[in-house]
Formats: structure tokens, sequence, C-alpha cells
């Protein structure tokens, strides 16, 4: 990712909706979302976010590898669903 992006809406996949759940996670910035991953970013929004989905754990990843979401390879898609499955509010 080239290091001029200073705001997550810059980031592929990370809209006005999306960056408002980080920050309110308190991932500001696109290193700290580098930082902490998609996974851990994800378990961070549902705390605030609970009906966060599968898609947004797949827009993270693909804004953290600087691609869109759907240009994740298969076997990435499938270890983010399996993740997802774990962690997943139950109703």
């Amino acid at each position: 990712m080239a290091e001029s992006i200073i705001m997550l809406e810059e980031m592929p996949n990370i809209g006005d909706v999306l960056a408002t759940r980080l920050r309110a996670a308190g991932i500001e910035t696109p290193q700290g979302l580098k930082r902490y991953g998609a996974c851990l970013a994800f378990e961070k929004a549902l705390l605030s976010y609970p009906d966060a989905c599968v898609n947004m754990l797949f827009a993270l990843e693909g804004a953290i590898q600087n691609i869109r979401w759907y240009q994740l390879s298969s076997s990435t898609k499938k270890e983010l669903r399996q993740f997802y499955e774990e962690v997943k509010p139950t109703t």
C-alpha cells in the first residue's frame, strides 16, 4: 500500500460507513488497520456493531492487501469465513 494514503477512506473497500465503524473501534488510520490486521479489527468493530457481516471482514482484508475484496484468493476467503463463523454473535 502506498504510504501516501493517510485516511481510511482512501483505502480500497473502505467507505464512509466502514471508516466510521473502524474509528469507533479505535482504528483511526490505514497504518492502524494494518497493525491490527483484518481479524482483530473485525473483532473490535463487532463490540460496537454486532451486525457486522463476513463482507466487512473481506473488505478489511482487501484494504490491507490494497485490493478490492472480490480479488481475495479463494483460500483467503475460506479462512476468513471460518474465522467469521467462530466470532459472529449468536442470536
